[in-house]
């Protein structure tokens, strides 16, 4: 009984917390805006804004794969946290090992957004004559497929950036061939993800 309780209790506490300090910034901004205190009300919506963008976060990691193929993930590299000088949270999962590794980060509100959809929307930019980069489509997303080789270890890695909404994902394998990783990448559950993003 008194394990079923503490149990419970590490489910619940968290997001009793949470709700705790939603309530208190609400209050404190609304508070600040009725005394003409504009900046403060401002500041207390930022730390509120920035509370639900975590719990978001924390939610998207439990939408990603507990495995992607055979590499496992490896949960305590695990991270949502907050971004600098703007709202949004950057979150990360890795998976495998140091021989065969694989790695998601995910940043909302990301500058970097603009740019990668023009290099999407323009074909002959986003495909490279060398086969360094070129242009994929996974779970109707477009994303950006970059390929490098280590010139020390002659590994071949790449990185796949994908825009939705405001949020880019991130998929870096290493020492992986083309198909692996689409095959890979093809196992996030992107339509859920930019749901729960948007």
């Amino acid at each position: 009984m008194r394990k079923t309780l503490l149990i419970a209790l590490s489910f619940f506490l968290p997001a009793f917390v949470l709700a705790q300090d939603f309530n208190k910034h609400l209050a404190t901004a609304k508070s600040a805006y009725s005394s003409g205190k504009l900046e403060d009300s401002r500041f207390a919506m930022e730390q509120m804004m920035q509370e639900l963008d975590m719990t978001i976060g924390k939610e998207v990691l439990k939408l990603l794969p507990a495995k992607l193929d055979n590499l496992s993930m490896n949960s305590a590299a695990d991270n949502v946290s907050g971004t600098t000088g703007f709202l949004g949270v950057n979150i990360h999962r890795d998976y495998g090992t140091a021989d065969k590794k694989a790695e998601i980060d995910m940043i909302t509100n990301s500058p970097l957004v603009a740019s990668i959809n023009t290099i999407l929307a323009i074909p002959l930019v986003g495909n490279s004559g060398d086969g360094t980069q070129k242009r994929v489509k996974i779970d109707g997303y477009k994303g950006l497929l970059q390929k490098n080789v280590n010139s020390e270890t002659q590994k071949t890695n790449y990185e796949l950036q994908m825009p939705f909404n405001s949020t880019l994902l991130t998929f870096r394998m290493e020492n992986a061939d083309e198909s692996e990783v689409l095959k890979l990448a093809a196992q996030i559950p992107i339509t859920e993800i930019a749901k729960m993003l948007q």
